[in-house]
């Protein structure tokens, strides 16, 4: 398999320059294209067809959605690039404006995660497989945001349950969640099954159910 191969878009030119020299030092994977704005991403993306992009949100000439308006025109027209998006803070409105149709194949990542290149690596991978990449603070916000309200698909889950939908929801696997929520394997499944069955999602395939799950939890902070 080849290097995955990224543009990457922001306005800010220290933040550009920087972030582009940490994923120079990473092998297997090739930074294509390094732009401002994004008219120029859309055009990169056009020109290099690359695996995985990652943008800000906010660029000119508005600063304000210009990265999730670009992304979700990425995801329509090249399905198979995928896009992690990148926020100075929780912007819970923006996350469900980007999410709305869909998790496959986005992330969406607070700027500090950029210090730990290794995980904004792994995002840049999952999106480009088809996967998400969410941030733990976003979904955090989100799943607060949305069970505060009436009539709440996730009222019925225990504090535990919704902890474990949380990782589901940033694309961790069971082996994670366990390392993550210090319980055993088992227990994530228990949980997850839980889950499933809590949500109404009993006659999908495990892979299906598990998508699905994200998906409802989408869908109800929409």
């Amino acid at each position: 398999m080849g290097a995955l191969r990224v543009v990457l878009a922001d306005d800010n030119f220290l933040v550009r320059e920087g972030v582009a020299k940490l994923l120079a030092e990473i092998d297997d994977l090739e930074l294509v294209a390094s732009v401002e704005d994004a008219q120029a991403l859309l055009a990169a993306v056009a020109e290099h067809r690359p695996d995985a992009v990652l943008t800000d949100i906010r660029m000119p000439p508005t600063h304000t959605t210009e990265g999730i308006e670009a992304a979700k025109q990425i995801r329509i027209d090249y399905p198979d690039v995928g896009v992690v998006v990148l926020s100075q803070y929780v912007e819970e409105d923006y996350a469900f404006d980007l999410l709305a149709d869909g998790v496959a194949g986005l992330g969406y990542l607070l700027k500090e995660r950029i210090s730990d290149i290794d995980e904004l690596v792994r995002a840049l991978q999952d999106v480009s497989r088809g996967g998400s990449a969410l941030d733990p603070k976003v979904v955090e916000g989100l799943m607060a945001r949305r069970t505060a309200e009436a009539g709440s698909p996730l009222r019925g889950l225990t504090d535990k349950e919704r902890q474990v939908l949380e990782q589901m929801a940033t694309g961790r696997t069971n082996a994670t969640i366990a390392r993550t929520l210090f319980m055993s394997e088992r227990s994530v499944e228990k949980h997850i099954s839980s889950v499933f069955l809590k949500l109404g999602l009993l006659d999908e395939g495990e892979t299906n159910r598990r998508v699905s799950a994200v998906l409802t939890y989408v869908e109800a902070t929409r």
